[in-house]
């Protein structure tokens, strides 16, 4: 409920308090919008005093995918547009030791969003360097890799993701924030949803005034649990704005004295969350993956794509038990995947590697001819990593002619209803049970080593090995319940 509002006229740039359920929110420019894209050479401090921007935010996204920031007065970004931002690379999950000269974060302006609700911060996303050399485990430039590689070929890659979130309560244990949102099955229930109704509009403002495109939101499957939806861009615009959806959510969801997570499964008996991608491939104005787009491939159950979308279908099946690790890179990843039923009777992950139509209990689900829902990744995966594997594997099977037909099953099919040992699977790969049967998958592949670089693979691992070993020398609640008193 509105409880009231007033304006600061002191201000140099005029704001809106708000009182929200006893919480006053600041927004300046109650009709913001922001200016039209950048290009890669636009001058950033000119662009500033344009639009007013006194501070940037000039971030990048590390290997376990935390984000990292410098606040850089808009006075000299000039100066760091030229020369980067400099960080200690040691300080951050890459592999480098205290001795390592700095990780200069360079201002890319096309990743450049002012920030609806604090318009004088601009949040921009920076390419990573050390010297002259690239850093070649940033997982950006892994995805700058992969879209050269399409580009070659004549390719754009095209996603579209749904990322999931909680919104918890800001302190103690983790605890579903809507002590009335208690349904077993409250996904898409309406007084749930407009019980959150402020902070969610406030996203979707935030979102919509920097172009996004959302169209829709609502809550999911599990208590506390919302997703919200926008328009499907090429594959690093979507990485992008996947970076600054999390920064606002987490930011406005903190503004109205919640908390915000995207961990895979924070509540044994309620789903996780996924970040599923919807994924095709253009050349031109043309969507490749589209059935009519030369010969098509029509399986028995009348599910239709084109020859290249089928290949490249096939690459993206066969590489999954080795990419797992990167779409699902945590401990707690695998609870989403393995882990028992939930309250709705649904975790609505798959442990499988199989497809289907227009079908969620499979791993890869094809609702319209014209692209595929990837639907393994969490919401902790890395928003670079993503679609690099997918577009990765998916050029090498298209290269290899890979044929995905092996693990298709009928639309009707309910993967979830099939026992382990059961004949259908007798041709079915399973997803890795555990973050470290996953590592051991991605290490025995040397294609992925070929298709996303020795430095970024070569790196991964050791990082992600490492906190496996962390976690297997904790000791853990369950053992001594269960173990004390051998």
């Amino acid at each position: 409920s509105w409880c009231g509002v007033s304006s600061d006229l002191s201000s140099s740039q005029p704001a809106i308090h708000i009182m929200a359920e006893g919480r006053t929110l600041t927004f300046t420019r109650e009709a913001f919008h922001a200016g039209p894209s950048l290009p890669a050479d636009a001058d950033l401090a000119k662009v500033a005093r344009e639009r007013r921007i006194e501070f940037f935010l000039v971030s990048y996204v590390d290997i376990k995918g935390v984000l990292r920031s410098k606040m850089v007065p808009a006075s000299a970004i000039g100066q760091i547009q030229k020369a980067g931002a400099g960080f200690a690379p040691f300080a951050a999950w890459f592999d480098y030791g205290p001795e390592a000269a700095d990780l200069i974060a360079k201002p890319d302006p096309t990743s450049m969003f002012q920030v609806p609700f604090q318009p004088e911060l601009a949040f921009i996303i920076g390419d990573c360097y050390i010297g002259d050399e690239k850093v070649k485990q940033s997982p950006r430039w892994v995805l700058k890799d992969q879209i050269e590689k399409a580009s070659k070929q004549g390719y754009v890659f095209k996603t579209g993701v749904e990322p999931e979130f909680f919104l918890l309560t800001s302190d103690g244990q983790p605890a579903v924030s809507d002590n009335k949102d208690r349904a077993n099955k409250p996904c898409y229930e309406t007084q749930s949803l407009m019980r959150r109704y402020a902070v969610l509009q406030d996203i979707i403002k935030t979102l919509n005034a920097c172009d996004f495109g959302v169209y829709q939101a609502d809550h999911e499957d599990a208590n506390g649990q919302f997703e919200i939806n926008w328009h499907y861009r090429d594959c690093l615009t979507t990485a992008d704005q996947l970076v600054f959806f999390k920064w606002v959510v987490k930011s406005l969801a903190e503004k109205h004295g919640f908390r915000a997570t995207f961990m895979p499964r924070p509540f044994a008996d309620l789903a996780g969350n996924g970040c599923h991608a919807h994924c095709s491939l253009w050349s031109g104005s043309q969507n490749v993956f589209e059935a009519s787009s030369g010969y098509s491939h029509d399986t028995a159950a009348g599910v239709k794509m084109s020859q290249t979308a089928w290949h490249f279908l096939g690459g993206v099946i066969e590489k999954a038990r080795s990419y797992c690790a990167i779409t699902n890179p945590t401990v707690n990843s695998f609870k989403r995947l393995n882990g028992a039923s939930t309250n709705s009777g649904a975790t609505w992950s798959p442990n499988r590697v199989s497809w289907s139509g227009n079908n969620r209990s499979h791993m890869v689900r094809v609702p319209e001819s014209d692209r595929f829902e990837l639907r393994v990744a969490d919401g902790a995966v890395n928003p670079y990593m993503l679609p690099a594997v997918i577009l990765a594997a998916g050029l090498w099977g298209m290269e290899k002619k890979k044929d995905p037909g092996f693990c298709f099953f009928n639309p009707s099919v309910n993967m979830y209803a099939i026992s382990d040992g059961s004949p259908e699977l007798a041709n079915v790969p399973s997803l890795p049970q555990n973050l470290l049967d996953a590592l051991r998958l991605l290490e025995a592949d040397r294609d992925m080593f070929d298709l996303l670089g020795n430095d970024f693979m070569t790196a991964f691992l050791k990082l992600k090995k490492a906190e496996w070993a962390e976690f297997a020398a904790h000791l853990s609640a369950w053992e001594l319940d269960t173990t004390l008193d051998c």
